[in-house]
């Protein structure tokens, strides 16, 4: 018989990466180390879920300046990968003594990245437990003993890790405990280095021997609820011992023939949905860095995050519906202001804080069970504060809410705040096709969008997506951010439409991705070189 040869999908004379394949499990993340625990995980007779779970657990380690225990978690769950999709929101809620009047009596007129106003209940740890206890099969302290022996024992810190934690030592070298547990003589570790974390190895140890109760309760809650009032903060134990994640309803939309699902607000996934909305009657095979298709994708953008910011919320409080957003109505009345070859400067302008970082995992097990799975900290390294015994970073998710009355991500008493961290999914005929995120705070939504509609749309495979220069219209004017791998013809026609063309601080993003081949029996998986991550099967 004829041996035929395996399509080329890349060149390979030029930079770039091959993705990974296999046939029994497949995981994706942002840092080696995670990906490696993920998948020894999974051999260990581990879940997606546990591995997603031992892969985070283990970036809260070497990759703290993008996760934490001290931050959110939001997951999509797919049981055997089938379209009957489970949404998990893991955010947590603002201390029940917070409002408008309560900050504004005590003088404070914004909520600043370090202010302990900007700290939220973390949710992270009972996302993990719960959702361990409902897809896991391994006991907690086996899905968390990588992450425990990497900070007991050491790890070595990665380019672009040890990259961020360095533009971050002022922040960190301003709170004393940050400077304590994580930098060294006050700098960060150098790349290449070994770091250890001894404290928060031991705050892991107390979670994997008594579970969620260990973080909320007890002394680990005590040392954080003491060092955040000794800042002015408004957080007490009972605001801790009540913490709980909750199972949401998915929120969904068609585009290019699939189903994509994503988890509802007060996440920014349904502002990717709208955006994939008003892409869909964009023709298919089209350059992906054609100016004409940036633009217009650059203005559905600016649309989009202006609703999103306009009346995104917790959903408990005054949030706008999915249906509504997604609503025929809206998606035209959006439509009919994207203005043939010049920028629409009628859009209402909002200032959210700076987009920041972010962990996505995505993992496939033998089962084909689907987690697609993200944790966030907000900004680099959060907040910069760390509570003094337990080595908790904690983040800043709080700086998403306003003090504006009645506006809907308002904080107010036991209130989640807008979230920005979106996993996502995509279905056809029943099964998930593909599990995958984009990290990059703000950028997501607009990350999503632009990934899906090369892959889908396009016919491009996942890992040329992700290495393409990319874009992001800043939410609240028509300043537009751009890799310098963006050609400069393309810029100078961009900046001809009216956009004021600028470099981001860092490169845009990160993404994860896996497509599961029902027919073939295998699984691909991609990874963005912007992260020290990778793919990776067995």
């Amino acid at each position: 018989m004829k041996k035929t040869m395996a399509r080329q999908t890349r060149d390979f004379e030029q930079p770039g990466r091959s993705m990974a394949r296999s046939t029994q499990g497949m995981a994706a993340t942002s840092h080696a180390a995670a990906t490696l625990a993920a998948i020894q995980t999974l051999q260990k007779g581990g879940t997606a879920m546990d591995a997603a779970v031992a892969a985070c657990a283990v970036q809260c380690v070497v990759e703290p300046g993008s996760t934490g225990i001290g931050g959110d978690c939001f997951a999509l769950y797919a049981p055997g990968g089938s379209d009957r999709i489970l949404a998990f929101d893991g955010s947590g809620r603002a201390p029940q003594a917070a409002s408008v009047s309560a900050l504004r009596a005590a003088g404070v007129d914004s909520i600043g990245r370090s202010s302990p106003h900007a700290i939220t209940v973390p949710g992270a740890v009972d996302a993990w437990c719960q959702l361990l206890r409902d897809h896991g099969a391994l006991p907690l302290a086996e899905v968390l003993a990588p992450a425990i022996a990497l900070a007991e024992q050491g790890y070595v810190v990665a380019e672009r890790a040890g990259t961020d934690w360095a533009r971050q030592t002022a922040l960190l070298a301003a709170d004393e405990n940050a400077r304590r547990h994580l930098l060294i003589d006050g700098q960060a570790p150098a790349i290449g280095s070994v770091h250890r974390q001894p404290a928060l190895a031991q705050t892991f140890r107390a979670i994997a021997a008594g579970g969620r109760d260990a973080f909320y309760r007890g002394p680990v809650a005590q040392d954080i609820v003491d060092y955040l009032r000794s800042l002015g903060g408004l957080h007490t134990l009972d605001d801790f011992a009540a913490c709980q994640g909750n199972y949401v309803e998915p929120v969904s939309t068609t585009f290019a023939g699939h189903r994509v699902h994503e988890c509802p607000p007060g996440g920014q996934g349904v502002i990717a949905l709208m955006m994939l909305r008003l892409l869909e009657d964009m023709p298919a095979g089209t350059d992906p860095l054609d100016a004409e298709r940036l633009f217009r994708e650059l203005e559905i953008c600016r649309l989009a995050y202006s609703v999103r910011d306009a009346v995104l919320g917790d959903p408990a409080g005054h949030s706008a519906s999915a249906d509504w957003l997604l609503s025929d109505e809206l998606i035209g009345q959006l439509r009919a202001q994207l203005l043939d070859g010049v920028v629409n400067k009628t859009i209402p302008a909002f200032v959210p804080p700076p987009h920041s970082d972010t962990v996505y995992i995505t993992v496939v097990d033998k089962d084909r069970n689907c987690a697609s799975f993200i944790n966030s900290v907000f900004h680099p390294f959060g907040s910069g504060r760390v509570s003094p015994a337990t080595g908790v970073l904690l983040h800043n998710r709080g700086q998403s809410f306003n003090l504006t009355e009645g506006h809907p991500n308002a904080i107010g008493p036991g209130k989640r705040p807008m979230h920005t961290i979106i996993p996502g999914m995509v279905t056809r005929d029943g099964r998930v096709r593909y599990s995958f995120g984009v990290m990059g705070g703000h950028y997501q939504a607009m990350g999503h969008a632009w990934f899906l509609s090369r892959v889908l749309k396009d016919g491009m495979d996942m890992q040329s997506a992700m290495d393409l220069p990319r874009v992001f219209a800043k939410p609240g004017g028509w300043t537009v951010e751009h890799e310098a791998t963006l050609p400069a013809a393309t810029v100078d026609a961009l900046r001809a439409r009216g956009y004021e063309m600028v470099p981001p601080d860092w490169a845009i993003g990160g993404a994860q991705a896996i497509e599961i081949d029902w027919e073939g029996g295998t699984l691909t998986g991609a990874s963005d070189h912007r992260k020290d991550g990778c793919a990776l099967g067995y």
